[in-house]
Formats: C-alpha cells, structure tokens, sequence
C-alpha cells in the first residue's frame, strides 16, 4: 500500500474519461472506462470479462486515375537557334542570287556554289542538332526548302551564264517568279515556327 499513489484523472483528446488508479509503478484503468471512449463494450461474464471494439472503416482505396498524357514535346531550344541562324544563310545566298536578277550582274567566279556549300553545312549541323520528334519534322521541312532554293539558284545561275536577256533583263522578274515566291513564303513560315518552339506544318515547305 505504500507504493500507491493517489488515482489520477484521464484525459483523452482534451476530455476527461474516468480515473487511472496507480498501483504497483502500474497505470489501470476501469475496462468500462475504456469501452466508453473507444465507443466499445464490455461484458462481464463470471470467469472473463469481454471487451469488443467496433471494427473500423475500412475505405476502399481511391481508384488511380491515369496520368495525363504529356503534350509531345516541341523544338529543343540549341536546334532552333541553329535552324534560326540557317534560315539567315539561306535568305542572304537568296539576296545575292536575286542580285543577278535585278542588276543583270554577271556571274563571274564560284561565289554561287561557295553559297550552295556553305548553307549546305550549317543544314548537316541543323540536322546532328536535332533531338526530337518535333526537330525531326522541322528537319524535313528545311530540307525542302534547301532543296527548292538550291533548284531556283541553279536555274537563275544557268540562265544568266546562257545570257538569257527574256530572264535577266527584266525589271519584274523577281516579282513574277513562282518559285521564288514559294520559297519566301516557307522562309516566313519556318522563322515564325521556329520562334514559337512548337512543330506546324505549312504547304509552301513542300
């Protein structure tokens, strides 16, 4: 008896719910005490006494949604500063060739192919450039309009050299001429693709 201490208050989650009687360097606590502030019960039978608890709740498991697709991803950036600076390139081989067109200049010289060849490398860097899909379709894009630049160089080189004067001394060549015009319109449409990082498609690159 000397080891015990008075009975002490229980509080669960901020209320009072019985008495803890110490005895022994033991906390007890009355069964119906903690039937009560479990919300179970308790029977006293002559040789045990039963204590139930509510089974709990058992919720099914919120069912997983699917990950949303991902968008696809657009123009890797290194790719489109490359492919930025080749349609650079590409638009002054354009203006030196119109030159011959407007001016009647004489085509003295391998200064049209050292165009040709050098637009031609910056292409082949463009393309090791290219990391995704999105690059890959750009790819295919600047290449026609490589080739469809290239086809009018030569053609208005070839002309010139043939001192065609019905092609070269006309004021409004340039104006009339379908295959430049296509060429400009997919310059303008690559740039502006380019810019916004995403891949589209125009009928002008084809």
């Amino acid at each position: 008896m000397a080891q015990n201490t008075p009975d002490r208050a229980l509080i669960v989650n901020g209320k009072q719910a019985g008495m803890v009687v110490q005895m022994g360097g033991h906390a007890y606590v009355d069964v119906e005490t903690v039937a009560q502030f479990t919300n179970g019960s308790v029977t006293l039978e002559p040789t045990r006494i039963v204590l139930n608890f509510p089974a709990q709740e058992t919720r099914p498991a919120p069912s997983a949604e699917p990950a949303p697709t991902p968008p696809p991803p657009g123009l890797s950036r290194n790719f489109a500063s490359l492919a930025i600076a080749l349609l650079a390139e590409m638009r002054e081989w354009r203006g030196a060739i119109g030159t011959i067109l407007t001016y009647n200049v004489p085509v003295v010289g391998s200064w049209p192919q050292d165009y040709h060849d050098h637009v031609d490398a910056s292409l082949r860097q463009v393309e090791l450039a290219a990391s995704t899909a999105a690059d890959g379709d750009a790819v295919q894009l600047l290449d026609n309009e490589f080739a469809n630049l290239s086809a009018w160089a030569n053609n208005v080189v070839d002309t010139r050299q043939a001192m065609n004067a019905t092609n070269t001394v006309r004021p409004d060549t340039l104006q009339n001429d379908q295959g430049l015009a296509k060429i400009n319109n997919c310059s303008r449409f690559l740039s502006s693709m380019l810019v916004s990082g995403m891949f589209s498609d125009d009928q002008s690159c084809h």
